[in-house]
Parts: C-alpha cells; structure tokens; sequence
C-alpha cells in the first residue's frame, strides 16, 4: 500500500512529539487533503485529533480576530479555505529550502517550542484585582502558538511589499531555532516571566 503523503509531498513517518504534555494533542494522522470542513465541530476535543497542519490552516481563515475584535482583515484570504491551503503549502516549500528537512517535522518542532506552559488569571478579592499564575491546558498551549503565528505573520507583513507566505515561513523557522526574532516566542518569554513574578 503506497504511503499516505501530506499535501503529496511530504511524509509525516518517523515525526514524533517530544514534549510529552504535547503527546496526545499534536495529531500527525496522514491525509491527502488536510480539511475535514468543520465534520466534528461540536464534538468536544475533537480538534486535538485533527492533523495539526490542518489546524494552522484554519487558524489562516481568522488572521484579525484578537480578544474578539476584529482588529485587521486580510486579503490574502477572504474566507476561502482553498487559499488558505495554498498559502501553508507555499510556507513548507520555503522552510524546505532554508532548513533541508521535513517541513512537517521542522512546524512540529516550532508548535512545541512556541506553547506556553504558564499564564496569568486576574482574581478579584475584596475589590482589588490580583494577577495570579496558572498552568496552561495542552489544548489551549497548541492554539495559542498557532494563533501567535498566525497574528504575528499578519501583523509583520501589512503594509509590506514582501509576500505573507514569507513571513510565516520565517516565523515558524523563528520558532523552531527558538529564536526570539518569533512573536510566539517572544510572546510565550514574556508570558510565562509575568507568571513567574505573580506567583
């Protein structure tokens, strides 16, 4: 039986997730196709089983929303999913030529790097509001680090003559060297150095 290739191209055998708070919630299932088209929406954690590159491209459709507002829309995607899978394939491509390894391995890697295993609360008591450090879900460590991609790739290339697709490549190849030149990584420091002074 032929090997089941992601986008075609690019096998996902033999990638494995170090972290193992991760373990369960990164999904490295082979698709041909990464779109379910929302299949299971309802059902709870179901998006933990969905291929992770899957998810990255769903996070591509919402680039402008941040604490629910829609602070900046896009061109780049209007919506359509089919845009959406061409922008992340166009990505792998790029960390494919600047890294020389698996582009699925190389995001895997950068997803790990980039989730953060603290956050701040705010609790009210006595009517003054403290911050408080709690430890981060492992779903919600995984959306965060895609949703920082996603913003951060956005945020860098409007107004920009350099094509979005290049700042996302650079960001994930940021993320995976744990170079701070990445939003999601510099985002995660600053995050978990804020619950580290409220503890």
């Amino acid at each position: 039986m032929a090997e089941i290739k992601l986008f075609n191209k690019w096998t996902v055998q033999g990638i494995a997730v170090q972290d193992p708070g991760l373990q369960q919630y990164i999904s490295l299932r082979p698709v041909f196709v990464p779109k379910t088209g929302a299949r299971y929406a309802g059902n709870k954690f179901h998006k933990s089983r969905i291929n992770i590159v899957e998810r990255l491209i769903n996070k591509l459709m919402i680039p402008g929303h941040k604490a629910r507002k829609h602070f900046k829309s896009s061109g780049h995607i209007t919506g359509k999913a089919g845009n959406a899978y061409d922008l992340v394939k166009e990505c792998f491509e790029l960390i494919e030529q600047r890294v020389k390894k698996n582009p699925v391995e190389v995001f895997v890697k950068a997803v790990e790097n980039a989730a953060p295993r603290e956050e701040i609360i705010t609790i009210e008591y006595g009517g003054a509001r403290y911050p408080k450090a709690v430890e981060c879900a492992p779903q919600r460590r995984i959306d965060i680090a895609l949703r920082y991609f996603v913003q951060g790739s956005f945020q860098k290339s409007f107004n920009t003559k350099k094509p979005f697709v290049q700042y996302l490549a650079d960001e994930i190849v940021a993320a995976y060297q744990m170079s701070s030149v990445s939003v999601a990584i510099a985002k995660k420091n600053e995050l978990e150095r804020q619950a580290d002074s409220s503890r």
